[in-house]
């Protein structure tokens, strides 16, 4: 008898879709863990909300045009955007549209990649800086090998989980959400209740008043806050590749897509940030190796985990005393919580790869799946190597951190933009056309995308210091990553007979 290959359990329902998809935004873990970068990419302003709110808008537009593209192609499998750009062409009339498939396929793939494989590598240098912090605060100093040992160790622990399958990682991630959630808030409030109890006139508060948190002051600090905050948003389209696993996917695909942009950043995020915000002032205080002192937003870009910092201020204020503990109880959630975002993360990553692989886009070992788990376990083990070196040159220092940051988020802004211009691609011309969902709305989408990505870039290198140094970085990732994505797609054509764009005579002719 022949062997029969093995193929992906669908045991997903939508809980499961969602969880995954909420364990990849994770409101707990970013509110401490990318608190510094945004502060200290502050350049003098405070639109740290606001720049939330304006990534959040751009971020359901995108929400929006992929929960229309799951409803469409509920067979999507692992591969998720890549199967929809691939079918947004196939599935035209006209051969001179169809050509443009696989290029299609190419650029989607191309940024799907720099996003999640670089996302991955990112949470896995997230840990190493908690891990460093929590001992730090023991007066224990990790040197850098330490902490580089961390973060490959680290990576190698999500990977064990990972190549077990998906149905373990929902439960870890249902777990994960309910303690990061319940703990972030409790903090939040208290952060609240902190601020009300300091008397205005004796304290110099980063914010003069509430409304200051949430209304803008500078046009430009407020979009490349909105470029940095994409990051803490990404995850609410991963559930696309879970299509494979889903029971009922063209129901539960679209729905956690939505559900879990709402739950963890419409209102975990905005009412978390808000609280952090609201409660920075000179009391927040950061002294350097040199001995020299920083206060207020400056020493919250200065310190490892600036939340950390605000806990234990705040738990000493209310708690009588009991800050550090506040702040210990805190750093345990945020580290299950990195946990929990690293295997979302990579769980997406390679389920694309896989896809990929399968087509013949990449090389095929990565289509392997394992015997017993019936997961992608080459693809697996290949992105632990490639995370545990990005992971490790995110912790030298916070420009190497905001690098690798802005370079995964320039993939995010390309990947959401190419979706987005798909959906119109998909549905203009066919009876289900909906003018405000596939025309309007992917329309506002794309151009929303290309603003940020244009911003990131631009303000990013305007500004002096840690801003320019790590845009400059975040190019030269995404420029390595694309020059070697073309020579393996030019290679790759050449050695398998394939077009990249065939003629359009050539489709007509095989249509024949």
């Amino acid at each position: 008898m022949a062997e029969q290959t093995p193929t992906m359990k669908k045991t997903l329902g939508l809980t499961g879709v969602t969880v995954n998809a909420m364990a990849l935004i994770a409101p707990g873990a970013f509110l401490w863990i990318t608190y510094q970068v945004q502060a200290s990419n502050n350049g003098g302003d405070t639109d740290m909300w606001t720049g939330i709110v304006a990534a959040l808008i751009v971020a359901f537009l995108t929400a929006l045009s992929f929960s229309q593209m799951a409803r469409r192609y509920p067979e999507a499998g692992a591969g998720g955007s890549y199967y929809f750009a691939e079918k947004a062409f196939l599935d035209r009339d006209k051969a001179s549209h169809k050509r443009f498939a696989r290029i299609a396929k190419f650029l989607t793939g191309w940024a799907a990649h720099l996003f999640y494989w670089v996302y991955t590598g990112v949470m896995v240098a997230m840990m190493a800086i908690l891990v460093t912090y929590i001992f730090g605060q023991f007066n224990v100093n990790l040197p850098i090998f330490v902490q580089i040992l961390i973060a490959i160790a680290f990576a190698a622990l999500v990977g064990l989980i990972a190549v077990r399958g998906i149905s373990g990682s929902t439960t870890v991630a249902i777990v994960i959400n309910i303690i990061q959630l319940v703990s972030l808030i409790a903090f939040s409030i208290m952060a609240i209740l902190f601020r009300n109890n300091n008397p205005l006139h004796a304290t110099h508060w980063l914010h003069p008043s509430a409304f200051s948190v949430v209304w803008p002051h500078s046009l430009g600090a407020m979009l490349f806050q909105s470029t940095i905050a994409i990051l803490i948003l990404v995850g609410f389209e991963s559930s696309t590749s879970l299509a494979g696993e889903s029971i009922n996917p063209k129901r539960d695909i679209p729905r956690g897509i939505i559900l879990s942009l709402v739950i963890q950043g419409l209102f975990a995020y905005l009412f978390e940030y808000f609280a952090a915000n609201y409660a920075i002032s000179e009391k927040l205080v950061y002294i350097g190796a040199d001995g020299s002192k920083l206060t207020g937003i400056a020493a919250a870009g200065a310190s490892g985990a600036p939340i950390g910092d605000l806990a234990r201020l705040i738990g000493d204020s209310m708690l009588g005393g009991n800050g550090f503990a506040l702040m210990l109880v805190l750093a345990v959630t945020v580290g299950l919580a990195v946990l929990g975002t690293t295997l979302a993360a990579m769980n997406t990553a390679v389920r694309i790869s896989f896809a990929m692989a399968q087509d013949k886009e990449m090389p095929g070992l990565i289509g392997s799946l394992h015997s017993k788990h019936v997961t992608p376990h080459v693809a697996v083990w290949i992105l632990v190597i490639v995370a545990a070196i990005i992971g490790s040159i995110g912790v030298l220092n916070v420009t190497a951190l905001t690098g690798i940051t802005l370079a995964s988020n320039i993939g995010t802004f390309a990947l959401y933009a190419l979706i987005c211009a798909l959906t119109f691609v998909t549905f203009v011309g066919r009876s289900e056309f909906h003018s405000v969902k596939h025309a309007i709305v992917p329309s506002i989408g794309v151009l929303g995308n290309i603003g940020l990505l244009v911003a990131v870039v631009y303000y990013g290198l305007i500004t002096p210091g840690v801003s320019a140094d790590a845009t400059k970085m975040a190019l030269y990732i995404t420029f390595g990553w694309g020059l070697i994505s073309v020579l393996y797609l030019i290679w790759n054509s050449k050695k398998s007979g394939r077009h990249i764009i065939p003629p359009t005579e050539l489709l007509k002719n095989a249509q024949r």
